[in-house]
């Protein structure tokens, strides 16, 4: 049988038909369409803002301009969206998810209600990664981790699970602190003011979050930053890392499951079996959105950093934490509960 022979300009002329018709068909599909943008948190705090600053921009840059309408989905600590961008939600590009950053961890550690594989999510961007913190209110004489190791502080907690919770506990535990969890708070605005009411004197939360969504308590020193996760980062110099405090290996292992988010930080997905197409064109919109003078200059204006993740690494911080040993994982699960 003869195979038939197309020369390399032809072949090249050929797909690159077949990449504009994908193009064409793409913005076919969003021209005159609305997107749909979730996050699983209530209205406030960062998490809440990053969509809303993302939603206002991304349609610009989507071909065919769609309407990009945010959307909150509250409900177990982000779980419940996350849940329903897997499960229910429509495979044909008009939904997209900001995914709670600690819930891959919750997936590694085999925490209930999980109904979605992470590695499946068609992850799109990052604005930046995060860095954790615990701070405490200027009032308690709590002000290094080592006051910390001495005096009980009360630290509030956003629903049950998440980095809010298992942060905090995963210091009382491999650090030697005495904080005293109070759970159930229903998002970061509601536990900010909980803290300014003095109901809880202490919460783990992102250094950018604080930036942009409290740059007072910074400005006013009413906060102490005892503590934070990572690499440090304008602002925190000074203060003590996680990784300077737990030197043990194994521990270090499990403190690296715990804050696989931060590597995430505030991380935009799509549904699996989204077509490939359609997928790609919102991973272009996502980059050259987070390029755009004007979207720099509304992040500038909320003391937002900007320092992209891509979805390849956002993939490769997913899988580390999904990948880790079993006995590490076992040693994290106990943080989220």
């Amino acid at each position: 049988m003869r195979r038939l022979k197309i020369c390399p300009a032809v072949a090249a002329v050929l797909m690159s038909g077949v990449a504009v018709a994908r193009a064409d068909d793409v913005e076919a599909l969003y021209k005159g369409k609305t997107v749909a943008a979730l996050v699983g948190v209530s209205a406030g705090g960062e998490y809440d803002f990053q969509l809303r600053l993302v939603a206002r921009h991304i349609g610009r840059f989507i071909p065919g301009h769609p309407n990009v309408i945010a959307q909150n989905m509250v409900g177990a600590t982000g779980m419940v969206m996350a849940n329903y961008l897997y499960k229910v939600a429509p495979r044909d590009g008009t939904y997209i998810g900001l995914i709670q950053n600690g819930l891959p961890t919750s997936q590694a550690v085999g925490m209930e209600g999980v109904q979605f594989d992470a590695s499946r999510f068609n992850w799109i961007g990052s604005i930046a990664p995060t860095a954790e913190t615990i701070t405490t209110w200027k009032t308690t004489g709590v002000k290094t981790i080592a006051d910390a190791k001495k005096a009980e502080v009360i630290a509030g907690a956003v629903g049950s699970s998440g980095i809010t919770l298992s942060f905090p506990v995963m210091l009382n535990d491999l650090v030697g602190t005495k904080f005293r969890i109070v759970p159930g708070y229903t998002g970061s605005g509601a536990l900010d003011l909980a803290m300014e009411r003095g109901e809880v004197s202490a919460r783990a939360n992102a250094w950018s979050s604080l930036k942009a969504g409290k740059p007072e308590w910074i400005a006013n020193k009413d906060i102490n930053i005892l503590v934070h996760s990572g690499p440090s980062a304008p602002g925190l110099e000074g203060v003590p890392s996680v990784e300077d405090l737990v030197t043990n290996a194994a521990d270090r292992d499990v403190v690296d499951i715990v804050t696989a988010g931060d590597r995430l930080g505030h991380p935009f997905a799509m549904s699996p079996e989204v077509p490939p197409a359609r997928v790609e064109a919102m991973r272009k919109a996502f980059a050259d959105m987070v390029r755009d003078p004007d979207f720099l200059k509304d992040a500038a204006a909320a003391n937002l950093d900007v320092n992209p993740v891509d979805a390849d690494t956002l993939r490769a911080a997913v899988l580390s934490a999904l990948d880790a040993s079993p006995e590490s994982k076992a040693r994290a699960k106990k943080y989220f509960q």
